[in-house]
């Protein structure tokens, strides 16, 4: 059951008085199919594509005219209530300011064969035309496009392409403030205590509405958004109906630059404005109290974020929509994602013994999507575990006992052996022998006594491990065995030896030999159990672990990280720098240079609520054990999310929900490109190149003969990986010993450790000296 809050709208559906559309061709002859029909409210009328006489041929468009300038995020799409015919498949969305300058697509995707609406989301902005165009009809039936109904989002209070703008010097005054019964000052807003609030004047006569606090940077600053944090303490005075104004000298305010009206809770508000403004002095003017309780306006925190430097903060491309919610995604040779949800692409629930996937392809973004029946396992919360041969292993969840194989190299499924123990949410890892690892995973089955087992790859068959029992390994959360074995931090080493580092306080070393056993390995520094939190191994025997909360649900998450150094049987935990925000739920991945980037997340989990999510992501460098920030996310990306390190060194960030007809299900993604790619102007800097010498397959411990199209400084096999529920244990970085052997030749050496280099599909990039990254090549190591 999706809490309440998840099924409100994470955005505002926009009022359609005033709005025309237009078609690139509609039916008038055989039916009434004109495009005025998506914007008329009823469901039994539609758009249409022209068929009579010679059909007009794919692809169509509509095109809504707002008929003014808008924030807009999301385009709703209703198919036709009876018929199959003409239901959009593959789709591309543009908006425009004045109807004739387009650009690129803001969103691209793949919607599914079916009659459920679908919201396509896109990064918000201002605009005042939004044009949908149909590349595809789902079913394949004919060259035709259809639609009942189509609605507009507006702002959802995230805003896209933008970063904090630091607060030092900055100031703020007020209309009013209440400074005789409390400390209500406006001041307050700025103090980066939340704890503390500006509250209008109450005492004696309350002063009235509206109320409004104003900004001073004391510089003129690029600003494109305001965030609101309203009072943790109580409902009285949050904010409603606003509008924000901008100044370059604090006397002359022009036309609002955003303006609507705030939900009444207490989660993190924003305004994203319909144009970058050059300004000094921002404006808050709140003309409504959210509940209407009173004459009141208060605020705990306001910050502002500009338009972001792509060489400093990186930069998102347009979002892709999936037919399904991508929970779990692995990535595969040839430039391809792996991606699936569950029985449903929207939903789970139950045994079914089907799984809907997808598979995104990385080249020219299309998405293809199938249901896998042949094995009989529903793969929702699952574990993962990149084989040595490339395959990847899947087992678990739904299906408890069940386990699953997919071949890239075949595009084919097939069952394996169940396992002994019926699981969901467990951990897996690959281990130095080949063999797969489980531990943990009451979500499914009987909570508790969850113990390890191990998969042979030559048998197809598991074996218990009686001396690896889960519970040295659980966190304390107060659900029990349920909540508290699950999504567990392994980390294989030599001699099919694995750490357990998390999420518990305490970390165990484990051994998979013979029956099995479990020590303890100390504990994580002075951190608390970290529960869906996650760690990532960064360098060889070096992880740093991010995040996580003491419970699954409902406990406030940490800023906290953490590196935990492996030398021989010791495992020694440090804590490094914060992060800039507390999360859960969220997602790392480790770049080639080293250095990790943690996206999404909320400060206080609960599962399929976008509430308190978390639109910055950071990035970490060892070098530092700093955190600094990076562009915003358009979409929030907490509870069932993923995020994936690609072929070309950038990031897929993706999914979250599940939850059915609720507001918070995230059926896209989107590609992040890392600053380490960008020029200040967003312009790609220039690349190593790997022009040869990368066989397809190589042992360990062998020497290859690299070729590259110039000088570059060094190399690293990046292990081709798989995520979910916040947990990725087959992420590992290797640095790798390499010798200049003439212009562009380098002979590139192998680590011979299987505990190092685990067997298994990598991508091998260069870098130079910069640290910029050549696109990969893929290689198995074995």
């Amino acid at each position: 059951m999706a809490p309440a809050n998840a099924m409100e709208p994470m955005a505002p559906v926009l009022d359609r008085t005033g709005w025309t559309a237009t078609a690139s061709d509609e039916e008038t002859v055989g039916e009434n199919g004109r495009a005025a029909n998506v914007l008329d409210g009823s469901t039994a009328t539609i758009w249409h594509s022209k068929w009579t006489g010679t059909p007009a041929p794919l692809p169509h468009s509509i095109t809504v005219d707002m008929h003014r300038t808008a924030v807009v995020s999301a385009l709703v799409y209703k198919p036709r209530a009876t018929g199959a015919n003409g239901r959009v498949g593959e789709y591309r969305i543009h908006v425009s300011a004045d109807g004739q300058n387009w650009g690129s697509p803001v969103a691209t995707g793949t919607l599914a064969d079916d009659t459920a609406a679908k919201t396509l989301g896109f990064a918000p902005q201002g605009a005042r035309f939004v044009r949908l165009t149909a590349v595809t009809e789902a079913g394949n039936r004919g060259p035709w496009t259809s639609a009942s109904e189509i609605d507009l989002l507006g702002d959802p209070g995230t805003p896209a392409a933008t970063v904090d703008l630091p607060r030092t010097g900055w100031t703020a005054t007020a209309s009013d403030e209440e400074t005789v019964k409390e400390n209500g000052r406006a001041a307050n807003v700025l103090d980066g205590d939340a704890a503390t609030i500006w509250h209008s004047r109450y005492s004696g006569t309350a002063a009235p509405l509206p109320h409004s606090i104003t900004v001073d940077t004391h510089r003129t600053t690029a600003v494109s958004a305001l965030v609101y944090q309203p009072r943790k303490d109580g409902p009285n005075g949050r904010a409603g109906a606003y509008t924000v104004t901008t100044s370059t000298d604090g006397t002359t305010f022009g036309a609002p630059v955003a303006s609507g009206t705030w939900r009444d809770d207490d989660t993190v508000k924003t305004a994203t404005f319909t144009r970058v403004s050059n300004a000094r002095f921002i404006r808050l003017t709140v003309t409504g109290e959210a509940g209407n309780r009173g004459p009141w306006t208060s605020a705990a925190e306001i910050r502002l974020s500009g338009p972001a430097n792509p060489a400093a903060h990186g930069s998102w491309s347009r979002i892709t929509g999936f037919p399904l919610v991508p929970v779990a995604t692995a990535v595969l040779p040839g430039d391809k994602l792996l991606a699936w949800s569950a029985y449903a692409i929207d939903r789970f629930g139950g045994s079914n013994g089907y799984t809907q996937t997808a598979i995104l392809d990385l080249k020219t973004g299309r998405v293809t999507q199938r249901r896998i029946d042949n094995t009989g396992h529903d793969m929702f919360c699952p574990g993962i575990a990149m084989l040595a041969d490339g395959r990847v292993l899947v087992t678990g969840g739904s299906n408890a006992e069940k386990a699953s194989i997919y071949d890239p190299a075949t595009d084919a499924w097939s069952a394996t052996g169940d396992m002994n123990i019926a699981r969901g949410y467990q951990a897996m890892t690959l281990l130095s022998t080949g063999e797969a690892f489980v531990l943990g995973g009451s979500w499914s089955g009987t909570a508790g006594d969850k113990s390890g087992e191990v998969w042979s790859p030559d048998t197809g068959t598991w074996r218990k491990l009686p001396g690896v029992p889960a519970v040295p390994a659980m966190t304390a959360d107060p659900r029990g065995a349920y909540r508290a074995d699950n999504h567990m931090w392994l980390y294989a080493t030599s001699g099919g030896k694995v750490l357990q580092l998390g999420p518990s306080k305490q970390m165990n070393w484990i051994t998979t030999g013979g029956n099995g056993s479990i020590t303890s390995a100390g504990p994580r520094g002075d951190s608390q159990d970290a529960m869906t939190g996650n760690a990532v191994a960064y360098d060889i025997g070096k992880l740093l672990t991010l995040g996580g909360s003491p419970a699954y649900e409902n406990k406030p998450a940490t800023r906290r990280a953490y590196t935990v150094s492996i030398d021989g049987d010791r495992a020694e935990a440090a804590r490094t720098g914060d992060m800039g925000h507390a999360r859960a739920f969220g997602n790392s991945v480790v770049l080639p240079d080293g250095k990790v980037a943690v996206f999404g997340g909320q400060a206080y989990p609960v599962p399929f609520s976008d509430a308190t999510s978390v639109l910055t992501p950071e990035l970490w460098d060892p070098a530092t054990g700093r955190f600094t920030p990076l562009a915003s996310m358009a979409v929030p990306r907490n509870y069932h999310s993923v995020a994936n390190l690609l072929p070309d060194g950038r990031i897929f960030s993706g999914g979250g929900g599940l939850c059915g007809d609720c507001a918070t299900n995230h059926a896209d993604g989107a590609v992040f490109t890392p600053p380490y790619l960008l020029n200040e102007d967003g312009s790609p800097k220039p690349r190593p190149v790997i022009t040869g010498g990368v066989p397809p397959r190589a042992a360990a411990g062998t020497s290859l003969t690299v070729t590259t199209g110039g000088p570059v400084a060094s190399f690293v096999l990046m292990r081709a990986a798989a995520a979910t529920h916040s947990t990725d244990n087959d992420q590992r970085r290797v640095p790798l010993a390499s010798t200049a052997t003439g212009t562009g030749a380098y002979t590139v050496s192998v680590p011979a450790d299987k505990g190092v280099v685990l067997p298994g599909t990598y991508m091998l990039f260069a870098l130079d000296a910069h640290g910029v990254p050549s696109v990969a090549r893929f290689i198995t190591v074995s």
